[in-house]
């Protein structure tokens, strides 16, 4: 029941000396008055955006490749987690809340560095163009390998200038990410990927409606082209519905 002032809560706890904390997994801080520090702290949370997109396209496209993908990614912080657990060495600058978080490896560069690595090797390796338009398959292999690697240098960059972490924390964050990029890439395609038709046959893949677009050389181009031969068909039959 609320109290005289309207208050709802125990006037116990309004009475005690609660410290407040913030939430350091979103929180970036920059120097007051700084636009290129202000651009910084917002990029460093690309990590964020990164991260609901792989749940968007989990529950819109149930792909197995991007389960992996991100199940990948989840691996990797994991590693980085212990790694920062048994290194123990402190972030070049003490911040109220986040001064007790260990800086080395830099989990943001590991991170940024993992997508971007993976991102190349799947492109080169797994998406391949069949219009037979070079023009397009190169300038659409470029932009999207040039993205990869400038948000995953601005991440890196923003991790140093906002003194989060130091240059050797960040440098083997960046190579930590990019061997476990490889090395689950390697795991992905060689090992997993075969196993995927198989998989897919479960009950329980069925029930979520999780398919296997391995041997679909450009899973872009093979849903467009789908999709608007899909809705050239559905035009034609109402078209004649109605002349009936």
């Amino acid at each position: 029941m609320a109290n005289d002032e309207g208050n709802i809560f125990p006037d116990t706890l309004s009475n005690v000396n609660i410290e407040w904390v913030p939430l350091t997994l979103t929180l970036v801080e920059y120097p007051k008055g700084d636009i290129f520090g202000k651009f910084l702290a917002l990029i460093s949370l690309a990590p964020f955006g990164i991260g609901c997109g792989f749940v968007a396209l989990i529950l819109f496209r149930r792909d197995l490749h991007t389960i992996t993908f991100f199940l990948g990614t989840i691996a990797s912080e994991i590693l980085n987690y212990i790694l920062k657990h048994i290194i123990c060495e402190a972030r070049p600058l003490r911040r109220d809340g986040v001064h007790v978080e260990y800086g080395m490896p830099s989990s943001h560069a590991q991170f940024v560095w993992f997508f971007a690595t993976y991102v190349i090797y799947f492109v080169y390796i797994r998406l391949q163009h069949m219009n037979n338009n070079t023009i397009i398959q190169s300038l659409s292999k470029f932009l999207i390998i040039f993205s990869s690697l400038s948000m995953a240098v601005l991440v890196s960059i923003s991790r140093i200038y906002l003194e989060y972490h130091s240059v050797s924390q960040v440098l083997y964050g960046a190579l930590l990410g990019i061997i476990f990029a490889t090395f689950w890439f390697a795991l992905t395609y060689l090992i997993l990927a075969p196993l995927f038709p198989q998989v897919v046959t479960w009950r329980i893949s069925e029930l979520l409606l999780l398919r296997d677009t391995t041997l679909i050389p450009n899973v872009l181009w093979f849903e467009y082209t789908n999709t608007r031969s899909e809705v050239r068909a559905r035009r034609k039959k109402l078209v004649s519905m109605k002349s009936q």
